[in-house]
């Protein structure tokens, strides 16, 4: 295996950042979870410091004791009780909106418009997933004629969380670009062992902590592609928080992208849905892919509110996310037990890495939350070094009104245990 790059299996294998993935037990048998979750495996005591025979606490157990926080370092659902279901409806009946039908309906074709126009694109169609925008995306450029391969990062998301179902239901080949270890650039276009239909950009890299490729590197990557006639399209599930690095509008950073897609349950904190954005020939078919993906809901209107009533003071929020994680890495990284990446931050996201094992980590990341009502991982994953771990982190509303100085205090505690 080439040191650049990463197999499903293993990186499912080696990763286990998000909640709870090595703290309850769980069916061995469990599929991976959607959107990059590592499904909970079952601890083995006594192999990674821990007491042999310590108990595990249950999923209800670790929900209860994360929800009794009053901060989290990492990110967290606005939809864990009924209650935002309420808060949908209300807000709903107060703006005087009806529902759809099958996604026809002022409301929905109204929100569609905003997304577009915000993204400089002619339409948008909303999709209930993300991983169905794509698809669709893909599957269309390829119809057009032209090679059936996609260039993507080795970490794309269409290669590790989606189950191969690029090459499953639409008969595509992925084409790793560049290592693992920076984002895509023009030269890994521009030198691909390949001819490439289409190539898939991920704005910022997740498994990189967020970084992104300078201006000048994007401005790059858009010119090659468009001299090759390689359709550009970009994995926004994070776009939102990339705009303070970039410094310019969000059609400005579209710009040169033949497609769009947005996530509007990352950092918007909706229910859940996603945007897909691009010319209007292109839409129109996306909007018939919908439908052969069984996503034309009967009623949409409920998951476009969810993110219509969130959707300006989550991005009024962002510059003030990303000035804090800069402010708290800057407090972590002045630890020389912690390697923060990227550093410094780029978004609102980063990866740290600390010497130790998950299953230590994950008991004393427990007594902090008892102690001092600071959920500050949601998980720890071993990594390809021995002994070395890492855990990412967000900063978002759920920091709520603690201190930098005090939560970067509650993280280091964890070291306690090292």
């Amino acid at each position: 295996m080439k040191d650049s790059r990463f197999s499903r299996s293993e990186f499912l294998a080696l990763t286990s950042l998000l909640a709870g993935s090595t703290l309850f037990p769980s069916r061995a048998d469990a599929a991976p979870a959607s959107d990059g979750g590592v499904a909970p495996v079952r601890a083995t005591p006594a192999t990674d410091g821990g007491v042999v025979g310590s108990a595990q606490p249950s999923q209800a157990e670790y929900e209860q004791l994360r929800r009794g926080c009053t901060a989290s370092l990492s990110a967290v659902s606005t939809a864990e009780d009924g209650a935002e279901y309420v808060r949908i409806g209300e807000w709903m009946q107060r703006q005087h909106l009806s529902s759809d039908v099958y996604g026809n309906g002022d409301f929905v074709q109204a929100f569609e418009k905003r997304i577009a126009d915000l993204l400089g694109f002619e339409d948008a169609c909303f999709m209930p997933t993300g991983t169905m925008g794509q698809l669709i995306a893909l599957r269309i450029y390829a119809d057009a004629g032209g090679p059936r391969t996609v260039g993507v990062h080795p970490s794309s998301h269409h290669v590790l969380h989606e189950d191969d179902s690029y090459a499953v239901l639409h008969q595509l080949r992925a084409v790793y670009l560049g290592p693992w270890t920076r984002p895509l650039l023009a030269d890994d276009v521009a030198q691909a062992r390949e001819a490439l239909g289409t190539v898939s950009v991920e704005l910022p890299v997740r498994w990189l902590g967020g970084q992104l490729q300078t201006w000048d590197q994007l401005t790059a990557l858009k010119r090659t592609c468009r001299e090759r006639k390689v359709k550009l399209h970009m994995d926004g599930a994070r776009l939102w928080e990339s705009q303070p690095f970039y410094g310019r509008s969000y059609a400005d950073i579209c710009k040169g992208f033949d497609s769009v897609y947005v996530s509007f349950y990352k950092m918007v904190g909706a229910i859940g849905g996603a945007m897909l954005v691009g010319g209007r020939d292109f839409i129109r078919e996306s909007r018939v892919w919908r439908h052969r993906h069984g996503g034309n809901l009967y009623q949409l209107a409920p998951y476009v509110a969810s993110a219509a009533m969130r959707l300006d003071a989550a991005l009024a929020a962002i510059p003030a996310h990303v000035k804090r994680a800069k402010a708290l890495t800057a407090l972590l990284a002045a630890d020389p037990r912690v390697t923060v990446l990227p550093q410094p931050v780029q978004t609102n996201m980063f990866h740290v890495f600390l010497r130790g094992s998950p299953g230590v980590y994950s008991r004393q990341r427990d007594r902090i939350a008892r102690e001092d009502r600071v959920w500050v991982a949601g998980g720890f994953g071993q990594t390809r070094v021995p002994g070395v771990v890492s855990t990412e982190l967000q900063v978002g509303e759920g920091l709520g009104r603690i201190s930098d100085a005090d939560a970067a205090r509650a993280f280091l505690r964890l070291l306690e245990a090292a």
